[in-house]
């Protein structure tokens, strides 16, 4: 039997090439850039390339495109969907993953964990002194979710246990969220007014592209702090700089940004007051381990012309 030839972006991690086995000749990315004589029969994107119409018109053979994740704006799915090319992904499997670092997110941003790290391994930590770095407290305090989708429960969930007042804004109210969440409905302005954590968990759309900018940093409380585990885009860049340089908000914390990864010498890179990581919502190995088996199966299910384990609907 032939191997399937698919185009992936790389380095593929070593999983991912273990359940290939030796069914399928990874062909470069370069491939889906600049076109190929040879047949190709699937795509498989790893980290978040770019991939529209004009680059699966120069792959006519494409059955199939998986991707290594659950979120795919960097997939042009009505593009892919005009084609007759389902996409699929790996929903369900990540969002107690993802809400566990939203959580870490949080509690080290509110306890000053990465400064206090710093600090105790400095020469300047000579004495203990009860009156320095202090930071914020996170039970009892009131959190705001923008986003009650699966992480954006699985968020709630948490909060639950640190005697949190929870409020939520979605596009459509969750009443089953609400009874068992102990989540309360309010609208974005009111949510941004209330809370002393907002926690963002929505996909990158056109309307949550800017969700956060300048406008809304202005009606949240000099003590909150924003967290990002959605996508980069959501919130401005530039309008969280100088919320945090001029001490706007009180703080915020991390997974992704745009750009990603900031460059080197991006001044929130220098400020004490933001946490951040590279993006590793879901890194875990267990929950990594699901992602490349959900979609190496979706994978081959497409190339079979079968249907996907997960597919996205338009």
């Amino acid at each position: 039997m032939s191997k399937a030839r698919v185009v992936a972006d790389g380095p593929l991690g070593q999983t991912v090439l273990d359940l290939f086995d030796d069914r399928v000749k990874v062909l470069p990315w370069s491939v889906a850039i600049n076109g190929s004589n040879e047949t190709v029969d699937g795509i498989y994107t790893y980290g978040h390339p770019h991939l529209n119409g004009e680059m699966l018109d120069r792959l006519p053979g494409v059955k199939v495109i998986s991707n290594y994740g659950v979120g795919v704006d960097h997939i042009h799915v009505r593009d892919a969907a005009a084609r007759g090319i389902p996409v699929g992904n790996t929903p369900g499997i990540l969002d107690g993953a993802t809400a566990d670092m939203g959580f870490t997110l949080l509690l080290a941003t509110a306890r000053r964990l990465i400064e206090g790290d710093h600090y105790a391994r400095s020469d300047e930590f000579t004495t203990y002194d009860p009156g320095y770095m202090l930071g914020r407290e996170v039970h009892g305090s009131t959190i705001g979710i923008v986003g009650m989708g699966r992480i954006g429960e699985q968020i709630a969930k948490r909060a639950s246990g640190f005697d949190m007042q929870v409020l939520y804004h979605n596009r459509h109210r969750k009443p089953t969220a609400e009874k068992s969440l102990g989540a309360r409905y309010v609208s974005f302005d009111a949510l941004l007014r209330a809370s002393d954590y907002v926690v963002l968990t929505v996909p990158l759309t056109d309307e949550t592209r800017g969700l956060i900018g300048a406008n809304e940093f202005a009606k949240m409380k000099p003590t909150s702090i924003l967290i990002n585990i959605a996508r980069g885009p959501v919130v401005d860049t530039v309008a969280l700089t100088e919320a945090l340089q001029t001490r706007q908000i009180y703080a915020a914390g991390l997974d992704v940004t745009d750009p990603e990864p900031l460059p080197r010498n991006h001044p929130l890179l220098t400020m004490p007051n933001l946490t951040i990581a590279p993006h590793l919502g879901s890194a875990t190995e267990q929950t990594r381990r699901k992602m490349a088996e959900i979609s190496v199966e979706n994978l081959f299910r497409g190339l079979r012309g079968e249907a996907l384990l997960h597919q996205v609907n338009i």
